[in-house]
């Protein structure tokens, strides 16, 4: 098991273009492009987004994710994106311990986020309701299709608890 280390990164770097190259090129044959909305890095490094990089004990990015507000209630988890020699080794937790952490300290309300479906997919899925997301129907401008799976993790019921 390797030490991964988490940091809030810019992704304007090589590095991390490059794993967005990858999860997009991973995506590709999931859904058709319509249905994927992806962000570009450019989108990603607007001051809305923040991106959080997992990299290995030789600073090698290997995976990522980042928490895209919606105004000061809503948060939504994008990119999420792990390498294929890492998988199952909890990254994809990890980054998302992360997100929902920032979340948690901007004091949002909920944290949603829109996936793909197929078995392409399976494992996104498990690690979002193993965390607690629970599925729910399309929000923002999310068309409602047999191609896109939504979640949400409601932060301000903790709160209340």
């Amino acid at each position: 098991m390797m030490a991964i280390s988490i940091a809030v990164e810019t992704p304007l770097q090589d590095d991390v273009r490059a794993l967005v190259a990858q999860l997009n090129d991973h995506l590709l044959p999931l859904s058709p492009l319509e249905f994927q909305f992806k962000m570009t890095v450019e989108q990603m490094a607007d001051s809305d987004t923040t991106l959080f990089v997992a990299r290995d004990d030789e600073g090698r990015a290997v995976g990522m994710g980042a928490l895209k507000a919606h105004g000061p209630e809503l948060g939504e988890v994008k990119r999420m994106y792990t390498v294929p020699e890492v998988r199952g080794q909890r990254v994809g937790r990890q980054l998302l311990d992360a997100i929902v952490a920032l979340a948690r300290q901007r004091q949002m309300a909920t944290v949603m986020l829109e996936t793909g479906t197929g078995d392409g997919m399976a494992e996104a899925h498990r690690l979002y309701t193993r965390y607690g997301f629970v599925p729910r129907g399309p929000f923002l401008d999310y068309p409602d299709s047999a191609w896109s799976a939504f979640f949400e993790l409601r932060l301000d019921a903790e709160q209340a608890a």
